[in-house]
């Protein structure tokens, strides 16, 4: 392995350093903009040890090789420190990685140590330390890492041949959102400090890697059987963001600016569900404004992607799960190409302000979705979204904090709940949309990706942007928004825009009909029914089903045979916690092929909430699939079975 000795390149703005010694006519005037975010209460990121207002990580060259073998990374991180004036040292962030030494620019060692881990907080890993040469700062210091992630790393899903399409190789990708990334890189994990990027990543042939940035061409054959790729990111982005996938993969091209990655295997269906694309990022660019990342390529990953998409910039990733043969789960497509606007390019300062990303980004993937497919389409995926919203409300209790979407201090940002972060979001922007105008609402936003970008933000700082340039002193107008009441107070606000009644009149009368007298629709009109309201008649379905009803119902409706898996989960929940014994085979194959958390945590949840007879098939299955599903995912059904570390699920007396 060699030194890869990182380019200087311009790419668009470090994020500012803040100390005591720099004044702001110190500053350069892009950091006397963005200056006062770090250290506002709200910035403040409890996940990581990182002290940026000393000094922070302004770029990141990676030189690693992928082992299969070992299920590791291996090789050097060089990190541009900026350090205040005074600074000794820069503290990063670590969960588990080997450290084999540390220099300077020059090859000088550093001294480093590596701390303890939070006792409160496990998840947050521990810090690493590394003295600098005293800064006459504000300066930019070199540091250089060698090191090694652990065979356990969180961020990184090592793959055998069996678990992918093809079966001959062996895959890993990463998912570094929210703070997993710190287990194969070491770097400031905080979502606030954005840094520009560029990586060499060998692998042994002929697997090919790609990464959330762009190529710098064709790999280079090395002469150990190896080739190595290398990418850049010229934009400064939160380090989670930063994303490679490894396998054998190939490309098939969509349009001008986009294409996807997949298995051969997966490449023609995959191709042929996002053959909109272009059309989606049309519709985003006259919508909000210029689509800064170049290209939007994608990869569809192998089923064990806990996600439905991850929005790592020039390459989402998406589940496969999304393929349903007819673009109708393309609204995944949609939400994670608005991540170009919302997130990637203005992205939340701490894990605390998640509705910043999602429930922004939540809003443009329905404005996008209705430009392309449709007011009635946008008007149903908003009816579904707002069900959920309703049904998490009145689950935990409109008073429950888990209903804000500013989630409480000290709250891990894997715990929070969706519907407050992405539903509440969406019926947010909504509402404030239909008071002020949507032309009016869309130049303000428009507005604000253009002023706020590639910088972190703030809820205080949103809504200050909101009342300066939309309420601009009207009071009757800032009462009637209710603009607090929304993103710091619990529930619904009694304003919210609610979606058309009308969007689902027809479902709605036909689950009517079916819970009084179990009527159940004609298999035509079944067909005619557009997936989304496929899914609301199913998520409207009496909880209690005999076996005879559901028998019923698949014989009428196919459900079992349905090829869009948002359809067959929500059959498979139904018919679970209904202890229904002919689903049983179905549901443990798809948990075998499945591991989107989305499906899978629910679906043993319906299984232990039946009591002994689910709880005995629950720990079958889990045996059987745990290792296939990522850590995240994992951990959410460890907790639902009871699973202990080098043990089995818990048996079932």
């Amino acid at each position: 392995m060699r030194l890869f000795i990182p380019f200087r390149h311009a790419g668009l703005m470090a994020l500012p350093l803040l100390a005591a010694s720099c004044t702001a006519d110190q500053l350069p005037e892009e950091e006397r903009v963005i200056a006062p975010i770090l250290t506002s209460a709200q910035a403040i990121d409890e996940f990581t040890y990182a002290r940026p207002a000393e000094a922070r990580v302004t770029h990141v060259a990676l030189d690693l090789d992928l082992d299969f073998e070992a299920r590791r990374v291996e090789g050097t991180a060089t990190l541009d420190v900026q350090a205040a004036q005074g600074a000794r040292e820069v503290v990063l962030d670590s969960n588990g990685l080997v450290i084999g030494g540390v220099t300077d620019g020059q090859g000088n060692d550093l001294q480093f140590t590596i701390g303890a881990a939070d006792p409160g907080n496990a998840e947050k890993g521990e810090p690493i330390t590394i003295q600098l040469g005293q800064s006459t700062g504000p300066d930019l210091q070199q540091v250089v890492i060698a090191y090694a992630s652990a065979p356990e790393a969180e961020a990184l899903q090592w793959l055998d041949p069996e678990q992918t399409a093809g079966g001959r190789y062996p895959f890993v990708f990463s998912q570094g959102q929210a703070i997993l990334n710190r287990s194969w890189i070491p770097t400031q994990d905080s979502p606030g400090i954005r840094q520009t990027w560029e990586a060499r990543i060998t692998a042994p042939e002929p697997l090919t890697v790609v990464m959330s940035g762009i190529s710098r061409g064709d790999p280079e054959e090395l002469e150990n059987g190896r080739r190595a790729f290398e990418f850049t990111m010229d934009n400064s982005v939160p380090p989670y963001l930063i994303a490679l996938a490894a396998g054998n993969i190939e490309f098939a091209e969509v349009g001008a600016r986009s294409g996807v990655w997949a298995e051969p295997e997966m490449l023609a269906a995959a191709a042929e569900e996002v053959g909109d694309t272009e059309e989606l990022i049309d519709a985003g660019i006259g919508l909000f404004g210029e689509y800064r990342w170049g290209r939007y390529d994608m990869i569809v990953l192998p089923p064990s992607f806990p996600y439905g998409g991850m929005e790592n910039p020039t390459l989402t990733f998406l589940t496969p799960t999304f393929i349903a043969g007819d673009r109708s789960n393309n609204g995944l497509v949609a939400h994670e190409l608005a991540h170009s606007w919302s997130g990637n390019l203005v992205t939340y300062s701490s894990w605390r302000d998640g509705w910043l990303n999602e429930g922004v980004t939540s809003y443009i993937e329905n404005r996008i979705v209705e430009q392309v497919y449709g007011e009635d389409r946008a008007e149903q995926e908003y009816a579904l979204s707002f069900a959920s919203l309703e049904d998490m409300v009145e689950t935990n209790g409109a008073d429950s904090p888990l209903t804000a979407m500013r989630t409480p201090d000290g709250t891990s940002p894997f715990d929070t709940a969706g519907e407050a972060i992405y539903d509440k979001g969406t019926a947010f922007l909504k509402t404030v949309e239909a008071t002020v105008g949507r032309e009016a609402f869309d130049e303000w936003l428009t507005n604000w990706f253009d002023s706020h970008a590639f910088q972190p933000a703030t809820s205080e700082m949103f809504l200050a942007s909101l009342r300066e340039d939309l309420v601009a002193g009207d009071a009757e107008l800032e009462e009637r928004l209710m603009l607090d009441e929304w993103v710091y107070g619990t529930g619904i606000p009694d304003n919210v825009v609610r979606p058309d009644a009308a969007a689902f009149a027809e479902v709605d009368a036909a689950v009517t009909a079916y819970a009084a007298s179990k009527a159940l629709p004609q298999a035509t009109t079944w067909r005619g029914w557009t997936a989304a309201e496929q899914r609301r008649f199913l998520a409207e379905l009496p909880e209690r089903l005999s076996a005879d009803d559901l028998a019923a119902l698949d014989r009428a409706l196919s459900l079992s045979r349905s090829g869009n898996n948002e359809i067959l989960f929500l059959w498979l929940e139904a018919a679970l916690r209904n202890e229904y014994e002919p689903a049983v085979p179905q549901a443990r194959e798809f948990l075998a092929r499945v591991g989107r958390n989305k499906f899978v945590a629910p679906l043993f949840q319906a299984l232990w909430d039946t009591g002994e007879w689910g709880q005995r098939i629950a720990t079958g299955i889990y045996d059987d699939t745990r290792a296939g599903y990522h850590s995240m995912t994992r951990g959410n059904v460890d907790g639902i079975v009871g699973y202990e570390a080098g043990g089995e699920a818990a048996s079932v007396n």
